[in-house]
Formats: C-alpha cells, sequence, structure tokens
C-alpha cells in the first residue's frame, strides 16, 4: 500500500501525542491502558462498559451474549471500492480484496469497551519502572499481571505490552483444528485435530515484580490426535523473556522418545504443514523478539476484526466458518479502531524468511490485530489477522483464533480456534486444580510420561 505524506504525517503526530502524556493520565484522558479516550473520525470515544449479557456459561455461544449481536452492517469492502478506503486498510488487505474472487470485509459500528479488571488496571499505573534489559529486547522488569508500558516509545514496548496484555494464567483449546487449505487446484486440506494450553505464570490476580519470577513469557503443550501422520505427536515449549529461541521438547509417538529441539523456533516451519506455518506466526506473532529491529511508526486508523464470534463457534460445521479460499465473511466482523503501526527488519547479519513486517496493535487491549510480511525481495508475501472479542471469564479482550494467507501461493492458515470442533476454548482465570497451570508440567519428564499412556 502506498503511504501518503499526509498519512505519515498522522502517524508521526499520534506517536508524538502518546509521548507526551504521563501516567496521570491513564484513566483520565487515556483508557486505563493506554489507550486515547477521545475518539474522532469515525472512531467513538471509549467507555467503560460491560458488554456480556446476562445468562452466559461456558457451554453457551459466546456470540448469544454480546451486547452488539445484532449490529447491522453499515458498509462493505470488496473489489469494486476498496481503493476508497485504502487509507485504512493494510496492504495485505487490500491484496486479499483485489486478489481473491469474492473476498469482501463486512463492516460494523465500532465499539470500544476492551479493558482489563481492577488489579490489572492498578499494576499498570504502577508500572512507572518497568523496562527493557541492557540487550534492548528482553523484558527486564514490569509490575505483573499489568501492561509494562501504557505509553510506550519504542516498538520493542508496544509488542511487549501485547505479550504481557491479562489473558488469564491460562487458556485452553480442548479441541482445535489447524488447518492449511488446498494448494491451487486442489482440494485436499490439511486438518490436524489436537488439545492445547498455554499457561502464563505471571498472572495470578495479585501484584507482583516481574524480577523476582522466572522469566518465562507462557508455557505451553499441545498434542495431535489427528491426522494419522501426525497422532500421538505432542510438543512441550517455554516461552522466556529473556532468552532467545525459546525452550522446546518434542515427542515422536514412532520412536517413543522425547526430543530437545533447539533450533525449532523463529522461521522454522511447523512439522506437518507444508512449509505453510512457522513457529513465530501463531497469534499473528509468537516466541522472542531479538531477531528484528522494531520502529514504532505511530497510530493510524484500521478496519480490523473486532467482536468477531466467528471462530468461536463451536457447533458450527468447520466448512462453513473455513471456506476453499478464505474464512466465510459472515464469520468475520469488522470495525473501524485505532491501531498502533510497528515495523520489524530483521537485524543485519540475521536470516529469516520474512525479513520486513508490519504489525499492527489494538490501542484498548494490545491485542495484535494484523499484520503484513514482505519476502527477501521486498515483495508482499502474507497477511495475518486475529478476531478479537470480549472474554467473560477475564474481563479483558483477546484473540479468538487467527487466520493467515499466503498471497504468493494462494493457501491460507486457520489456527487457534474451536469453528467446528464441538468444544469452546476456555480461559482461566485461577488455576488451581488444573495441573496444566504449573510449569512442572511443561518439562521433558512430564512430556514423556503423559505422552507415553
Amino acid at each position: 500500500m502506498k503511504i501518503t505524506k499526509m498519512s505519515v504525517t498522522a502517524l508521526a503526530l499520534a506517536a508524538a501525542f502518546a509521548h507526551a502524556a504521563t501516567p496521570a493520565d491513564l484513566g483520565a484522558s487515556l483508557t486505563p491502558l493506554g489507550g486515547d479516550k477521545a475518539g474522532g473520525n469515525g472512531v467513538p470515544d471509549w467507555k467503560d462498559e460491560n458488554v456480556t449479557l446476562p445468562g452466559w456459561s461456558y457451554g453457551k455461544l459466546r456470540r448469544d451474549f454480546f451486547k452488539y449481536k445484532d449490529d447491522k452492517k453499515s458498509e462493505t469492502i470488496d473489489a469494486s471500492n476498496v481503493d476508497k478506503y485504502a487509507s485504512k486498510l493494510s496492504a495485505g488487505q487490500i491484496a486479499l480484496i483485489k486478489q481473491i474472487k469474492g473476498y469482501k470485509m463486512d463492516v460494523y459500528p465500532s465499539h470500544r469497551y476492551c479493558s482489563a479488571p481492577d488489579f490489572v488496571v492498578d499494576n499498570t499505573k504502577k508500572n512507572t519502572s518497568a523496562k527493557l534489559g541492557a540487550d534492548g529486547w528482553s523484558l527486564a522488569e514490569a509490575v505483573v499481571p499489568g501492561i509494562p508500558f501504557p505509553l510506550p516509545k519504542s516498538g520493542e514496548e508496544v509488542m511487549y505490552n501485547s505479550k504481557m496484555r491479562y489473558r488469564g494464567v491460562a487458556q485452553e483449546w480442548k479441541s482445535t483444528i489447524t488447518a492449511v487449505s488446498p494448494r491451487k487446484g486442489g482440494s485436499e486440506w490439511i486438518k490436524a485435530g489436537s488439545q492445547q494450553t498455554m499457561f502464563f505464570p505471571w498472572a495470578a490476580k495479585g501484584s507482583v515484580n516481574l524480577s523476582t519470577l522466572p522469566p518465562v513469557e507462557y508455557y505451553t503443550y499441545f498434542a495431535y490426535n489427528s491426522p494419522t501422520a501426525l497422532a500421538g505427536q505432542a510438543l512441550s515449549l517455554t516461552t522466556f523473556l529473556n532468552q532467545p529461541g525459546g525452550e522446546t521438547f518434542y515427542y515422536f509417538p514412532g520412536q517413543r522418545r522425547v526430543r530437545r529441539m533447539p533450533s525449532y523456533a523463529y522461521d522454522s516451519p511447523q512439522i506437518g504443514m507444508e512449509n505453510q506455518y512457522t513457529l513465530d506466526e501463531p497469534m499473528v506473532f509468537n516466541g522472542t523478539i531479538d531477531r528484528f529491529d522494531w520502529k514504532l511508526v505511530g497510530k493510524k486508523e484500521m478496519y480490523v476484526p473486532y467482536g468477531s464470534f466467528g471462530a468461536t463457534d463451536f457447533k458450527a460445521k468447520f466448512e462453513d466458518v473455513a471456506g476453499e479460499e478464505y474464512i466465510a465473511e459472515n464469520a468475520r466482523r469488522y470495525e473501524l479502531h485505532r491501531v498502533w503501526v510497528v515495523e520489524a527488519t530483521v537485524k543485519a547479519g540475521v536470516r529469516h524468511l520474512a525479513p520486513k513486517r508490519t504489525f499492527y496493535v489494538d490501542e484498548d487491549s494490545w491485542n495484535l490485530v494484523a499484520a503484513d510480511d514482505y519476502d527477501a525481495q521486498g515483495k508482499l508475501w502474507k497477511h495475518r489477522e486475529a478476531y478479537i472479542i470480549p472474554v467473560y471469564e477475564t474481563g479483558s479482550c483477546d484473540q479468538a483464533g487467527f487466520t493467515q494467507y499466503n498471497l504468493a501461493e494462494g493457501r491460507y492458515v486457520f489456527d487457534l480456534h474451536s469453528a467446528g470442533t464441538g468444544k469452546d476454548m476456555a480461559w482461566e482465570v485461577d488455576g488451581k486444580g488444573n495441573p496444566r497451570a504449573k510449569a512442572s508440567f511443561y518439562s521433558a519428564d512430564n512430556l514423556r510420561a503423559i505422552s507415553d499412556r
């Protein structure tokens, strides 16, 4: 997408405004987590409101209990009018509309309600001494659970705000399908069924200095149950806040052994995904940030998935949500919001399949909502988008599934969702009694023990 002089100026002014704010502005001119309360140009003012209708409990469809579920779309962006909206789209969004016949974006009235529980808000206000490490990329200190840098001054700080957003102590996919669409001209999908858990050891209710805890962003475990080629394989991974690459243990049922895989990180292709999906692509970005230089460009207004519950429809048929070339438009729901724009450029002397990337981060929730990747020739390659919803368990907003489109090959990945699985995803705010909410669960010995059963 061509960036005009006017749009660059707007981004710069937004960045300058954020830098002029002070912690005293949190909850005043700024939202409790650091967004600008005031709206403008189609973006509404932020307001503290409960968007959960009465009666929801786990096992009921989340969309049915969303305050704005009956909103009517206000406009549709498609190939006939995409140029009109180009300034509020990413390059990847424009490419999808222009390249894929029938692809469109249904736009709904915008609502800004994302926040966090009181203890997270309080910790965010305390985060005046949060800092990066001497290496320039690790997270050395913050009051948690809370947003480390509500007044960010660098791209690294914005990325850590996204990583350390409040999601409860654990998120579980009791059943999910990592799906890769067919090759052009083909009909055969990859549909890898699995269960998965992410555990955030710093997110228990309270207030603590990060430096007093093990330097772990999160632990994760997943185990495949289909297809036959992947069934029985399982992984346990630790992502650190100060160690490159993380620590990965992988169980191979054919060998009946656990292997440590030190190079299974960054842009390494995920096993069984036909080179369509790398280790640092889940959740729009995954893993440590040490291989890139991160430039904070500023803010822009952008149409992003918001209140988008399609990926949580566990009662639907998978095929009704995931079409041959893209996620069905009625499973995607876009609103106009302000996002932080961060450009990532691979560091000198380091190689990466996508040496240039642009990330878009929601100003209210700090969720990564979209990203565009460029290949070694500087050509637009991939676009990712995450489906943001209010999480009824946590009182915050989070991703509920995401999609990655390979613009060069015409294939896409759909992951970390519950669509068509029969079981909803879940967020835990306590973790007591859950063995997966303990660091010991993610050891090589435990992976071997539970996988050999």
